[in-house]
């Protein structure tokens, strides 16, 4: 995380070059805060499941996320897997962080379920740059990378901007049921 040390200058380069590359896209979103993550492929960790672990479904607090991949190619078991699942929803404008980032069974339920998983599923590959709106629900695709430090499924994130709450890519309002909604209105 920035804050936790990962701030070298080429980091902030990155990102203010991508801001003045794609001025359409970020002119109006200015750098939020950055992230690389380093996963431990399954067979170095307790789980052993076979798969990789990686990042749970979630939305980030940002308008724009940048997502940019560093692991060579041939460590990724699986070229048609290993990237990111990016649903078509977004948690709706009255649900807070806590509501959307940590109930995953309710967003899948009440939100993901009714959409008909409706995603978009981009595969691994070394300098993929994926972008995307912060607010959609998204999540670590399945991924089996070769064992070895070296070979570990590296993630750098961008965050740009605010995040805008409610709807969906194709513009509709998300539901939820309000029998939900009314057990959970503490939370909100």
């Amino acid at each position: 995380y920035i804050d936790d040390g990962l701030h070298d200058r080429i980091l902030l380069k990155l990102a203010m070059e991508l801001r003045r590359a794609l001025p359409r896209i970020l002119k109006d979103h200015p750098p939020k805060y950055l992230w690389g993550y380093k996963y431990e492929s399954s067979d170095e960790s307790d789980e052993g499941d076979g798969e990789d672990g990686g990042t749970n479904l979630h939305a980030d607090m940002a308008a724009v996320n940048v997502n940019v991949w560093l692991t060579p190619d041939h460590a990724n078991l699986d070229p048609n897997s290993g990237g990111l699942v990016v649903y078509t929803v977004k948690p709706p404008g009255d649900w807070n962080h806590h509501k959307y980032n940590r109930d995953t069974d309710f967003v899948y339920d009440e939100l993901i379920a009714p959409s008909g998983y409706a995603n978009v599923t981009v595969p691994y590959k070394l300098n993929r740059v994926v972008m995307f709106d912060s607010a959609l629900f998204h999540l670590t695709d399945k991924c089996k990378f070769k064992k070895g430090y070296t070979n570990r499924r590296i993630n750098l994130t961008i965050l740009y901007g605010e995040m805008a709450l409610g709807g969906s890519i194709t513009g509709k309002t998300n539901q939820a049921t309000s029998r939900k909604q009314s057990a959970d209105k503490t939370e909100l």
